[in-house]
């Protein structure tokens, strides 16, 4: 966090970093609170009671004493964290403090780029084109279907595993017609189908997802035509022609 640009000065001078994230300092927020507690036992009780993680939700540095003797250590806290050490408090000023913070968020919510130097704000500006292209991206991998190609690969591959559920093409079952006319393998098909379509949401298997298109060779690879179909490619298979 580093190049910090104070963005207010009131009761707790807030700072925005290079990369827009809005912080306060240990000791000013400490000095504002007006605990009685030493400084070092109450900023460590208070980022622990706000399960705050280093480097995550605040950084510390060493910092050499103007009155001399050992260095201290400062802390930069971010927002949200420095709301809940507020909070807090449980007192007046703890609860005006949490007030102020918010108010600050609100209204550089819509204003971000006050006060922020002008390669910054192109910095920022840029940041924000591109993360909106990254999530049209994954909207468009997301939603879309899959091409042509895997089309022909997905029917390829779920011929071959109803054919082999049917017993191969060599199989009775395979070119089995019923007195009715109808084709133990046709029924095989259309039950491969059904199911495939169901378990994925889809009316028909060109609309699958790309995002799914491995998912569903698994799936056909693992499918088997249910019990009484078996029993009955079995049957079929095992009579004289």
């Amino acid at each position: 966090m580093s190049d910090l640009k104070i963005l207010e000065n009131e009761l707790v001078p807030v700072y925005i970093t290079d990369s827009g994230e809005k912080v306060v300092y240990g000791t000013e927020l400490y000095a504002c609170l007006k605990s009685r507690r030493q400084y070092t036992d109450w900023i460590k009780e208070r980022l622990s009671e706000c399960d705050a993680t280093e480097n995550e939700d605040f950084e510390s540095f060493s910092q050499k004493n103007e009155k001399g003797g050992r260095p201290k250590t400062e802390y930069i806290i971010k927002l949200n964290t420095a709301k809940e050490m507020a909070m807090l408090e449980r007192n007046e000023v703890g609860k005006n403090v949490r007030k102020y913070f918010i108010q600050v968020e609100e209204k550089y919510k819509e204003n971000l780029f006050d006060g922020i130097s002008t390669e910054l704000r192109a910095v920022l500006v840029v940041d924000k084109r591109v993360t909106a292209v990254e999530q049209k991206v994954d909207h468009l991998e997301n939603t879309m279907n899959i091409d042509y190609a895997q089309q022909k690969q997905l029917k390829n591959f779920a011929s071959e595993i109803v054919i082999s559920a049917l017993g191969g093409k060599e199989a009775r079952a395979y070119r089995y017609k019923a007195e009715d006319g109808t084709k133990i393998s046709s029924q095989c098909f259309s039950r491969f189908w059904h199911d495939f379509n169901d378990y994925f949401n889809i009316n028909a298997y060109a609309n699958l997802p790309r995002v799914r298109f491995n998912e569903a060779l698994q799936y056909i690879n693992r499918w088997q035509p249910p019990t009484n179909m078996q029993l009955e490619i079995g049957r079929i298979n095992r009579e004289i022609a």
